[in-house]
């Protein structure tokens, strides 16, 4: 069976130049402006006092070696220390500038990406693995950090203290200062050519594989219950173990050409070792260079060194950066699928109207239209059931209702308001949606059941699970309401998840309530149970019923029979029964396997 993940180009988008992904990270750096001017001011001054160590050096072993009494020693050798000292200072400072405008940035990078992915459609989840998308955003935080320390702390100083020194240098011996500003110059764009025609393909694909590794976790662990049930523990380690195969050979090639670019730096190094040493030994040998000369040779060499292999190592530190925050600043450039208007009207929904206007909309893989000039009107605190084959467009209705998809032409109305000119959130929140199975968090069954409403105290918690019927299997439990209900509320059984869901339901108070399928997999004892504390929930409120079990619609005020997207019957139980159309076939199928 052939390996399936997510599209790429759904999920990734297209690849963003390093241009374009600098300027992403450099509009998180001006957010802070001060903290920026702050961190770059003192590493420039840390630059300075760097630049002078050689020179101080210099001066220190001409004094020793030239005549000229011990005070002139010991100034030389306080201004050496003093050099240091003042370059060890100013670095100090410059990073407690830096520290909390890193963490500030890594924070809001995060924060909104994780924003932009929660306003992405249903259809782009559904598209892309959830895992895949956690190991994306996290890489990105750190991406940041790799980035900003290579620009901003690490090869802004290094470029500006060796092209100073290259200069100075010339100053005095214009061969050897022109020599070094060769190498250094090469050395830069061969780097930055490189890691971008060379590494930067091999890395995308192995980030690529990486993200895939992450999806391909939550996939599996998350199926748990199903890997456990057909015994395939053995099946799914092959199957993740060639994944981690195909990432192990992908990333082996990123390192191979990160080794290529690493020799070719030392070339390099070794080339300006040799030229500037050399140069200075044969200017001594011609009584043209002091002793100080050479100190001040082979320091430079050895601060000018440790800066080239510091731009080596963040050249490639910056493209792997570049590279791993890339998805989320493609996420920051996509518009949302579903987008809120830009001037929200207020929503205001008491009554729980739902009017849909000559609705057309099709599924993007579609070829033809699901719902074509659809026209419906459910009145305020009506019970309307939804039945039909699959497929014939009811839990597409309840979606359109939620506005998860936008449509292709006329409007859906609650209470008169057109939903498309509304906040999404304000209108989600007007209705309460019991789905056949809930997913729950990870977290206790107060926490829950107050999803529905933030601030809810433990008293109306309380009350919410009662009438939900749900009390007396949480008031079992050891912890009770503070039961942690496991991933997608694993620990609990399907009844107790739909009772946690109802109870949300009651809590939230919404106008309109959708029961999508809400008693399909409960055993008969359950189902009653549940029946009731959805009876109690529908009183006064306009309820959408999506069933195929007759009991949990006979008492619907309306039943509409769907066919692939048409309303091809509509009226109460009994007439509908006995008028021997498509509703009476399926309520003769129902009965019969009931």
């Amino acid at each position: 069976m052939s390996e399936h993940y997510e599209d790429e180009a759904i999920t990734r988008g297209r690849v963003l130049s390093n241009g374009q992904v600098m300027a992403f990270i450099a509009g998180f750096w001006l957010r802070r402006r001060w903290l920026l001017l702050g961190a770059a001011g003192m590493t420039l001054a840390s630059m300075v006092c760097e630049l002078a160590l050689p020179w101080a050096a210099r001066g220190l072993v001409n004094a020793v070696t030239i005549a000229g009494g011990a005070d002139r020693v010991w100034i030389a050798w306080g201004l050496f220390v003093g050099a240091y000292l003042s370059f060890a200072i100013a670095r100090n400072i410059g990073f407690r500038f830096w520290n909390p405008l890193a963490a500030r940035n890594m924070q809001e990078m995060t924060n909104e990406g994780f924003r932009r992915v929660q306003s992405f459609s249903a259809d782009w989840h559904a598209d892309t693995f959830a895992g895949a998308t956690v190991r994306r955003l996290s890489r990105a935080m750190w991406g940041y950090d790799s980035v900003s320390d290579a620009v901003v702390i690490w090869l802004g100083p290094a470029l500006l203290l060796l092209a100073g020194q290259s200069v100075l240098i010339g100053l005095q011996w214009p061969l050897v200062g022109a020599m070094c500003l060769f190498v250094v110059l090469a050395f830069l764009w061969l780097n930055l050519w490189l890691v971008k025609v060379w590494v930067r393909p091999a890395n995308l694909r192995s980030n690529a594989l990486d993200s895939r590794i992450g999806g391909a976790l939550a996939d599996a662990l998350s199926s748990n219950p199903t890997v456990k049930g057909f015994g395939a523990e053995a099946r799914e380690e092959a199957r993740f173990g060639r994944l981690t195969e195909e990432w192990a050979v992908a990333v082996q090639k990123t390192w191979g050409r990160f080794m290529d670019i690493w020799l070719m730096q030392n070339l390099l190094t070794m080339l300006l070792q040799a030229v500037m040493t050399g140069t200075l030994v044969w200017l001594w040998t011609q009584g043209r260079a002091t002793p100080g000369d050479i100190a001040f040779g082979i320091t430079t060499f050895m601060q000018m060194n440790g800066y080239l292999r510091n731009i080596g190592e963040n050249v490639r530190m910056f493209q792997k950066g570049v590279d791993d925050v890339e998805d989320v600043a493609n996420y920051a450039r996509m518009s949302a699928q579903v987008a809120d208007p830009t001037d929200p009207q207020p929503f205001r929904a008491e009554e729980g109207e739902i009017v849909f206007d000559a609705v057309t909309f099709a599924y993007k893989s579609a070829d033809a239209p699901l719902y074509d000039g659809f026209s419906l009107r459910i009145a305020p605190g009506e019970r309307v059931a939804l039945v039909g084959p699959t497929g014939a467009g009811k839990s597409t209705f309840v979606k359109l209702i939620q506005r998860l998809y936008d449509l292709n032409a006329g409007a859906i109305r609650v209470d008169g308001q057109d939903i498309a000119t509304v906040a999404q959130g304000e209108l989600r929140r007007a209705i309460a949606v019991v789905p056949q199975d809930p997913a729950l968090f990870h977290r206790t069954i107060a926490e829950n059941i107050g999803y529905a409403r933030p601030g809810a105290t433990l008293d109306e918690i309380r009350l919410a699970a009662r009438r939900a019927r749900a009390e007396e299997f949480i008031d079992k439990l050891p912890k009770g309401y503070d039961t942690l209900v496991g991933e997608r509320g694993v620990k609990l059984s399907g009844g107790e998840r739909q009772r946690v869901a109802i109870a949300r339901a009651f809590l939230a108070d919404a106008p309109i309530l959708v029961f999508d399928e809400a008693t399909s997999s409960l055993d008969v004892e359950t189902e009653l149970s549940v029946q009731a504390a959805m009876e109690e929930l529908m009183a006064g409120r306009t309820t959408i019923v999506i069933a195929h079990r007759l009991s949990t619609i006979r008492g619907a005020d309306r039943i509409l029979v769907f066919d692939m997207g048409r309303i091809v019957e509509e009226g109460r139980h009994a007439e509908l029964k006995a008028s021997g159309g498509a509703y009476a076939r399926l309520a003769a199928v129902a009965e019969g396997t009931a």
